[in-house]
Order: C-alpha cells, then sequence, then structure tokens
C-alpha cells in the first residue's frame, strides 16, 4: 500500500482500507458551510429576540389551554338595580355565575340570582358572595336573602363565622366586615354550624354568629329587649344573667332553654332543666339525671316536646351529642 494514500489520498488504496471506507461511507461528515460565521451579529441578535417571542407566545397558548375557564354554575342574574362585578367584570342580566368568581355589588345596588333546580337569592348592597358549585355558596360581607326549593340539606352557605344549611326555607343572612353574623327565619328552619356547636332556627327565629365562636343561642324576635340582651350578656361571658333569663323566658322560649342544655356548664344545668320542665310538658321517661348528664336519647325527647312542626329532617341529623 502506498502510505501516500493515508495522507492526501494519492496513490492506489489498499483493499482493506477501500472495504472499511465503504463500511463508514453513511458517517463521512458532509460540509454546511459556517452559516452562523457567515451572519453578522447583529443579525443573530435579530434572530434570538425572534425567537424568545415565539417562545413566549407559544408559552402563553399552552398555559391557556392547560388552565380552564371558571365552570359555570346553574346561577345567573334575573335581575339587577345599579352596578355589581363578577371576577372584575361588569355584570350583566343573564349573567351566569363562576365557581370560585367573586360577586361583588356596589353600595346602593342590589341583584337576584336564580337556579331553577335550588331556588331564588336576593343579594343586598355592598356584599361579597361566591359559588362553591350550584348548591354551596360563600357569603363573604353584606346581606343576602335566600328563598330555596331544593331539598333540605342540600343548599348550603358558608360565611366566615359559621355554615346556614337550608332545611326547606325562606332566611335571611346578614354578615358584617368583622364576619360576624345574624340569621333570621322567615319560614321552615336554618341549621346554623360551625365545628361541634349547632343551632337549630325556626322560622320566626333568629340567631346571631360570631368568629371563631360560631352559632350563638336562638330566640324568636318577637322576644322582649330584655331577654335578647339578658341572652347577649350570657354569651358574652356574664354567668350571672342566666338566672335572668329563665325567669323571663315564656313557654315560646323553650326553644332557647332547649339549646342552653346543651351550651351550660354541668353546674348550672339543673336550674334550665327545671325552668324547661315547667314550661313545656317533658315526656315521663325523661329522667333529671340523663338531661343533666346530657344524655342523647334524653335531649331529643326534650326536643320533641317542644312540638315544633315540620321537623321530619331532626331523625336524620348528626348531632354532637349523641
Amino acid at each position: 500500500m502506498n502510505d501516500d494514500y493515508l495522507w492526501d489520498r494519492s496513490g492506489s488504496p489498499d483493499p482493506e482500507i477501500a472495504r472499511l471506507e465503504r463500511m463508514l461511507a453513511p458517517l463521512r461528515y458532509r460540509h454546511r458551510g459556517d452559516f452562523a460565521g457567515a451572519v453578522h451579529p447583529r443579525a443573530r441578535w435579530a434572530w434570538a429576540a425572534v425567537a424568545a417571542a415565539a417562545a413566549v407566545v407559544v408559552a402563553a397558548g399552552l398555559l391557556a389551554t392547560a388552565i380552564p375557564a371558571a365552570r359555570t354554575t346553574a346561577w345567573q342574574v334575573s335581575q339587577l338595580q345599579g352596578a355589581a362585578s363578577l371576577g372584575g367584570r361588569q355584570v350583566a342580566l343573564a349573567t351566569a355565575l363562576g365557581a370560585g368568581q367573586l360577586l361583588r355589588t356596589a353600595g346602593s345596588s342590589q341583584l337576584t340570582l336564580e337556579s331553577g333546580e335550588v331556588g331564588r337569592i336576593d343579594l343586598g348592597p355592598d356584599s361579597e358572595l361566591r359559588a362553591s358549585s350550584g348548591r354551596k355558596l360563600m357569603l363573604q360581607r353584606g346581606r343576602l336573602h335566600a328563598f330555596i326549593w331544593a331539598p333540605p340539606r342540600e343548599f348550603v352557605v358558608d360565611t366566615p363565622s359559621a355554615r346556614a344549611v337550608d332545611l326547606g326555607c325562606e332566611y335571611t343572612l346578614n354578615v358584617d366586615a368583622a364576619g360576624d353574623g345574624l340569621l333570621h327565619v322567615e319560614m321552615g328552619w336554618v341549621a346554623f354550624q360551625y365545628h361541634n356547636r349547632e343551632a337549630f332556627i325556626p322560622a320566626g327565629a333568629e340567631c346571631v354568629t360570631r368568629k371563631r365562636q360560631g352559632p350563638g343561642i336562638p330566640f324568636y324576635a318577637d322576644s322582649s329587649a330584655q331577654f335578647r340582651g339578658d341572652l347577649a350578656a350570657w354569651e358574652s361571658g356574664d354567668a350571672a344573667a342566666l338566672p335572668a333569663i329563665l325567669g323571663a323566658a315564656r313557654p315560646r322560649d323553650a326553644l332557647t332553654l332547649w339549646h342552653l342544655l346543651t351550651r351550660v356548664p354541668e353546674d348550672a344545668r339543673a336550674g334550665v332543666f327545671d325552668r324547661f320542665a315547667q314550661l313545656v310538658a317533658v315526656p315521663p321517661q325523661v329522667t333529671r339525671t340523663a338531661v343533666l348528664r346530657r344524655d342523647g336519647h334524653a335531649l331529643e325527647l326534650c326536643w320533641d316536646a317542644l312540638n315544633l312542626e315540620n321537623t321530619g329532617w331532626w331523625r336524620g341529623w348528626e348531632r354532637p351529642w349523641k
């Protein structure tokens, strides 16, 4: 073999070298020109900027498709007086609530939401509301009036201090800027819940709820101002107000006393039960001893003694004292 072939391919190649060249031919380097070197530096920066902009556009498109739009609920705006916004955009008639979007009314505005499956809601001025779903709302602030025809226990409204569970009713719920609230029931029942604290409010009754404390003791709206004031004092920690509450209670106010049985300290429970037994006909199988130890069955029988209407939901309710 001529060695010059290996240096400058002059002369005849060795047959073995020629065979290896044929085998390696597909891997041969093919020169395409020094394109990068031929481009002016400023041009290279321009191309880089275009590529970066294109990458941003593609990324934004992918992000938009990856994050779905807010899922709409069954609630739609059926009436509107003044201005309101939903997710930062102006509200118009027939606007549908999206799950998680914040609905806000202006200081002198109000609107009505309707859902054919659930009911009707009037949202007052300076109110903020979110819909988690078609049957679960969050009233962060303001006034909400609900007329619900969905089956009991399916529609709930959360507030910063309690959850209102509809039991087939009509009610008004107010929440102030501090997160405290007041519930007034006009028809049916509402259950107010916060952790293990519950209150059951019938038509004509009201219940205060406080942030980080939950629902208070229900009372009828037609009770005396003194009765309501003493109840508020007791809930604020004034144990000396309890005798005045018991002394001023009417038979109708046994609803309040029943709730007190589940809240007062053990040493005050006997006085509450004795007054309760004076106001309503307690079944003979209910013993004072059982009530004092907060026996679940005894408390249920005391509830039945209130003779309140439309309490079929009570049988399936999960009570914390059971």
